[in-house]
């Protein structure tokens, strides 16, 4: 019996990582090489205003095989010359606003506990990653994307439909400051690279403000890319993170494949609520 439950529980994994991999395809068939839409004008200005060169290679899209068979064929780089004309060059930095394949896997199988009857909300769900993810990889009640670009918002509506997905995901096209109901009612918040990249300092500080002023509830968990520690250390919000949460030590000693970075997979941060 026991083996037939490991071989039973190995093609479940394997078809839904499949299906996340079909989903995939499907966005990466809709976007630009950098995962970057014409319509994310604060996010692409403030890509240009890093002091290093940065590119967007979006993680849930593109695996490193992906990038290296781009890189190949001439339509990406990994580096950038330093000196037009010579032979210096230097790597590019290169930034995700999502989570890889590999990476949620590890969120739902390693991070997180058990989410049957739990609400999980995505602040910034972008391409809709992490709640795709969520309804494949966990039980969770009900799994809601915040999202203020419509363009996003329609792109992840569309794998809803394509994957009858709708009994389970709810993608809202909203300011996440704007939805204190669902901030407060759920029991797991996902903040990935969600303020600083988008907005100046003055709104990053009022947004952190508005998340901790609304997830509240005893139990909650939130999990970070990159702490909340890194997050808040240069803003100037008032908050004490010892009165509002305790972080939760993670191991990232896992293997989830030939893909697997444990560097990538050390990003990753939980807490949880006080």
């Amino acid at each position: 019996m026991e083996n037939f439950l490991d071989d039973f529980n190995e093609f479940f994994w394997d078809n839904n990582d499949a299906i996340l991999q079909n989903i995939a395809e499907d966005l990466r068939s809709c976007m630009p090489v950098d995962a970057m839409l014409e319509s994310e004008h604060r996010a692409i200005e403030k890509m240009k205003q890093k002091p290093e060169p940065t590119i967007h290679v979006d993680a849930f899209l593109y695996s490193d095989d992906i990038v290296d068979a781009l890189c190949e064929e001439g339509k990406m780089s990994r580096h950038y010359c330093v000196s037009c004309g010579s032979h210096q060059i230097a790597p590019l930095a290169f930034l995700s606003h999502s989570f890889s394949r590999v990476e949620l896997k590890f969120l739902y199988q390693h991070v997180l506990p058990d989410l049957t009857g739990k609400i999980l909300i995505d602040t910034g769900s972008r391409l809709g990653a992490v709640i795709f993810g969520g309804y494949l990889y966990s039980s969770a009640a009900q799994l809601q994307g915040v999202e203020i670009n419509a363009d996003f918002c329609r792109l992840q509506e569309m794998i809803l439909r394509k994957y009858h997905f709708a009994d389970r995901i709810q993608v809202i096209q909203a300011d996440v400051c704007t939805q204190a109901s669902f901030l407060q009612a759920a029991d797991v918040v996902v903040l990935n690279n969600v303020f600083e990249y988008f907005l100046e300092e003055a709104e990053q500080c009022r947004a952190w403000i508005y998340i901790n002023s609304n997830v509240r509830k005893r139990g909650t968990f939130l999990v970070t890319v990159p702490s909340l520690e890194e997050s808040l250390h240069r803003l100037q919000t008032g908050i004490d993170l010892s009165q509002w949460v305790k972080e939760i030590q993670l191991d990232y000693n896992v293997y989830l494949g030939k893909e697997t970075d444990e560097d990538a997979l050390s990003h990753i941060h939980l807490y949880q609520v006080l």
